[in-house]
């Protein structure tokens, strides 16, 4: 009965490689495609193929952030493991270029870095040969059949932290449950969010013992004041007598609303200033060409030119600087919520101390949208039509604007703690090795 079971788990995960490898050059191509928007996805290629063209260091602390959300994430947690453990090195994969921007320009070369391989034997082997990891840890939602297998197979300790699962993900899992269970099963533990998530995660086959709550780690943000500063800084010097509102980490479909929200409150608010700050890189140039062609005066970050009385738009054209630029503004819409992208994190704006709006769409980001209306420190905008109409009650409510500000500042500090659990966590998997080789 347990032979029978294991070539039936190896035949579907043969099944998956299959499927993997035969998608392969559709994913090529997509890559291509994207590259011709953003240059960087054509480039280090060979990266996803588990092929290096340079040493890197072995024995490694393995961290993997898909992207600039997950990688501001774990920062705070790669700068203890680093005083930690001084002597170890530590790797960090991503799988977008944002990502990668994002950590070169924060961690420099105190940290390797390349992008995570596909999930194909082939490639994952050469992954691991070239690192050998002595710790494997996967944020939020990271569940690869064969890399995991690889990691159970040579004994490397695999940890997904700020494990979060959504209803719509944990119903997907379910009915590949043959495939699902023995892969999460492959993990040392599964640090959760909340209990909700714990609760998805044993649903789909995770042992309970192997799942526990320890909290959101996008709590313990990182937040120089030399940020503030700048941000405050270029409010004084740049915006100075506007009233600055910004649209955060936007979409397509969001800047076209914005359009109209702002038409409508100028009147209202003569001083209104809208700054756009667009999620990916390869959209800036669109969004420029968007509210130049409805007859807006625009000024990218990146020309230098000055903002006058007569601009209408400050187009963030640059990447890494979200929160000096929540620094800079009296209120903060976070966007992919007016469409259903399921939002983005609201929680470094409440910790800049800048009142947070946010649309309809937040499944995932649930509980922290939940968490932070219940105590008062943003509001939820349901409809398009209480857009402008909510941005102008804060504009004749400073009193409103300041509440918010302070709920937010409270609301962070009362949920921080879990990157501690999590590091705790983590050195007693390091200290096995380490005592070994000793």
């Amino acid at each position: 009965m347990g032979l029978n079971r294991h070539l039936r788990l190896s035949s579907l995960r043969l099944l998956y490689t299959i499927l993997f490898y035969l998608a392969l050059p559709v994913i090529a191509l997509r890559l291509y495609w994207r590259g011709i928007k953003a240059p960087a996805y054509r480039l280090r290629w060979r990266e996803r193929f588990g092929c290096y063209q340079q040493p890197y260091p072995q024995g490694v602390i393995w961290l993997h952030a898909v992207s600039v959300g997950e990688a501001e994430a774990v920062f705070p947690l790669v700068r203890q493991l680093q005083d930690q453990h001084p002597n170890i090195p530590l790797l960090i994969t991503t799988t977008t270029p944002t990502g990668s921007a994002r950590v070169t320009a924060v961690l420099q070369d105190r940290v390797s870095h390349v992008y995570l391989p596909y999930d194909v034997p082939d490639a994952v082997a050469r992954f691991m040969r070239c690192f050998k990891p002595r710790l494997a840890v996967m944020m939020e939602t990271e569940i690869w059949p064969n890399l995991f297998f690889y990691c159970g197979k040579h004994a490397i300790p695999l940890y997904i932290i700020n494990a979060r699962l959504s209803e719509k993900s944990a119903r997907g899992y379910q009915k590949i449950a043959s495939l699902a269970r023995p892969v999460i099963n492959q993990t040392r533990l599964i640090a959760t969010q909340t209990d909700e998530d714990r609760l998805r995660f044993i649903a789909i086959g995770a042992k309970p013992d192997k799942v526990k709550t320890l909290g959101n780690i996008k709590f313990a943000l990182d937040i120089p004041e030399t940020t503030l500063q700048q941000g405050r800084q270029l409010k004084a010097e740049c915006f100075s007598g506007r009233f600055v509102w910004l649209l955060a980490s936007s979409h397509l479909g969001e800047e076209s609303l914005f359009i109209d929200f702002y038409q409508s409150l100028k009147s209202a608010i003569p001083e209104l200033l809208l700054i756009i700050a667009p999620r990916h890189p390869e959209r800036f140039a669109d969004v420029l060409k968007l509210y130049q062609q409805q007859q807006l005066t625009v000024v990218t970050r990146t020309s230098g030119a000055a903002v006058t009385s007569a601009t209408d738009v400050y187009l963030a054209d640059t990447m890494g600087e979200l929160k000096m630029l929540y620094a800079a503004a009296d209120v903060a819409f976070v966007g992919g919520s007016l469409i259903p992208r399921g939002g983005h994190n609201v929680l470094e704006a409440a910790a800049v101390g800048t009142p947070v709006m946010f649309g309809p769409y937040m499944f995932n980001f649930k509980e922290i949208a939940r968490n932070i209306l219940s105590h008062q420190a943003a509001v939820q905008c349901q409809h398009n039509d209480d857009v402008a109409q909510t941005l102008l009650a804060l504009y004749q409510h400073p009193e409103q604007r300041a509440t918010l500000s302070r709920n937010g500042l409270a609301f962070i500090r009362q949920n921080q703690g879990a990157i501690d659990s999590i590091a705790a966590m983590l050195n007693a998997a390091i200290s096995v090795p380490e005592q070994a080789q000793t």
